[in-house]
């Protein structure tokens, strides 16, 4: 008999067919029978606890197919510029000062989230005002888009970065028209000190566990982590695991976002390969960075961006490098990805798969392309004929969609091209890239639906995807891109038992409305993890 019975509801299985059921019942952490009401309330014993989903939505869990869960975590430890609606460079100003009076002298200060476009000013804030704040304490500031960011003198030295330090392979370390620094700092020069800010084992599992509430109350129970700190941080998100501090299962890629390509090299060595774990931690794809930030815009691009007719972008590797570097994990085993937003870096990295898969020929490899932000049709071929799973971000075009109107122009029209990808045959997983943008599944869900920017601007709408598609992209896709496709990601018998309840019936909602809609309840394995408390859904 079942442990949990819901009724009455619209349930949507993401099976093959996308058939629709109205009832499921749970034993232990499975899903043991889908259908109608009749049908699984033979599944019911005095000791069953009976959902009435009062017809509202049940689904599978949704599946966060690349965020960063510490980063995310971590940064509600410091200054969240989003989650404090901070408006202008004094407003910074200030919440850098407060913050740096609870912080003992000599540690980090730290705040994330910030964008320029949003400022009253429209700039950053500069090196002497972070001075001004305090000498006493490294500062770093972190854009949103994670590739940028500004630090005071004392953050500056500890990085050894002068007014004679080489710019670094893929990045720079800005100077005004006297050679002085900025403390602005671009892609692999910000990555470096982003590493020299990082947190105690303790704070890591502190954020791990901020992170992993947030994400299970908005119905997200597996997610795929894009990296972070590196090794301290790998490590304290098993032991956050293990200590059941984190609810969601994690499929985690091997990445630190400085210098990723030693960490990679390092669990190589150690013996690691993609698959190893359980169904509650597993290690992921070997992945790098081949390019800048498609909302800087820094992603690097066969042609000039329209905005700034002179640039094209950062490039992080040659290919024969990048070929090396990834190469080598295809050869043991791995699945391999690379961070690439522009249509350079993704022609790139699908050169590099096509030679990897030529030395060492591997059937159901299901290599990854993180964000493949401006697919052109031609690399969309591509993707097709080598299996290529995508991984793009839709909610960067509800977030940043009119940006990419000014930034790259008609080319915007295939930018995370969901629709194209689907009639190509390709399986594209839906993610976040959180805290870049919001975790939001249904946002994400929303924007690939409607392509609509918050301004309303119309971004690419030839990419719209009907809204079980896009249900399918945050979760059964999600599963596929892990392997884990034969036990979750759909409502089906035998399957693990993650599943959530909408506050409405999505199918029926208007889809410019999608996105208000909210998470009820979310069942991890079997477990109610978390339910609103303000509405009585439960009888027994």
């Amino acid at each position: 008999m079942a442990d949990t019975v819901f009724l009455n509801g619209q349930v949507i299985t993401v099976a093959q067919d996308n058939s629709v059921a109205e009832a499921v019942a749970v034993r232990g952490n499975r899903i043991i029978a889908v259908g109608t009401n009749a049908e699984v309330e033979s599944y019911i014993s005095p000791r069953t606890k009976v959902i009435d989903l009062q017809g509202k939505s049940l689904l599978p869990g949704f599946i966060d197919a690349h965020l960063h869960i510490t980063i995310y975590g971590t940064n509600k430890l410091g200054v969240d510029c989003k989650a404090r609606s901070i408006a202008s460079i004094s407003d910074l100003l200030e919440a850098l000062r407060d913050q740096a009076q609870k912080t003992p002298k000599g540690q980090w200060v730290r705040a994330c989230g910030f964008d320029e476009s949003l400022m009253i000013e429209k700039r950053y804030p500069t090196l002497a005002e972070l001075d001004e704040v305090s000498t006493e304490h490294p500062i770093f500031v972190m854009r949103t888009c994670a590739h940028h960011s500004i630090a005071n003198s004392m953050a500056m030295g500890i990085a050894g970065y002068d007014r004679d330090t080489p710019d670094p392979q893929g990045g720079r370390i800005d100077r005004d028209a006297a050679g002085a620094l900025t403390g602005f700092l671009v892609e692999t020069a910000h990555m470096k000190m982003f590493e020299l800010a990082a947190f105690t084992e303790e704070e890591y599992k502190e954020g791990l566990r901020l992170a992993s509430e947030d994400f299970v109350a908005h119905g997200i129970t597996s997610v795929h982590d894009a990296g972070g700190y590196g090794p301290d941080n790998y490590r304290a998100m098993q032991k956050a695991v293990q200590a059941g501090d984190v609810k969601v299962r994690i499929y985690a890629m091997i990445c630190a976002l400085n210098q990723s390509e030693d960490f990679v090299r390092k669990m190589i060595d150690a013996g690691m390969v993609t698959g190893t774990g359980d169904e509650r931690f597993r290690i992921g794809p070997a992945k790098v960075f081949t390019d800048g930030a498609s909302i800087a815009p820094t992603m690097a691009m066969r042609e000039p961006f329209d905005s700034r007719p002179d640039d094209c972008g950062i490039l992080y590797y040659e290919q024969d490098e990048l070929n090396t570097i990834l190469g080598e994990a295809h050869a043991k085993g791995f699945q391999i990805t690379a961070h690439a937003q522009g249509d350079k870096a993704i022609e790139m990295l699908l050169n590099c798969f096509e030679a990897a898969l030529a030395a060492h020929p591997r059937e159901n490899h299901r290599h990854r392309i993180e964000h493949a932000g401006v697919s052109a049709p031609d690399l969309m071929e591509r993707m097709a004929r080598l299996q290529v799973v995508p991984i793009p971000n839709p909610a960067f075009i509800y977030d940043y969609g009119d940006s990419y109107v000014t930034n790259i122009g008609k080319r915007a029209g295939y930018m995370f091209p969901a629709r194209d990808q689907i009639d190509h045959g390709i399986i594209a997983a839906g993610a976040s890239d959180s805290p870049v943008t919001n975790f939001h599944p249904l946002i994400g869900i929303h924007a690939a639906v409607n392509r609509l920017s918050k301004t309303g601007q119309e971004v690419g709408v030839n990419q719209r995807v009907s809204v079980m598609e896009a249900i399918r992209m945050f979760t059964w896709n999600g599963a596929y891109a892990s392997f884990e496709e034969g036990v979750k990601g759909s409502v089906e018998a035998g399957k693990l038992a993650d599943l959530i309840v909408l506050d409405d019936c999505i199918l029926d909602t208007p889809n410019e409305k999608i996105k208000d809609l909210r998470v009820e309840m979310t069942m991890i394995d079997g477990e109610l993890v978390y339910q609103k408390q303000d509405e009585e859904v439960m009888r027994s």
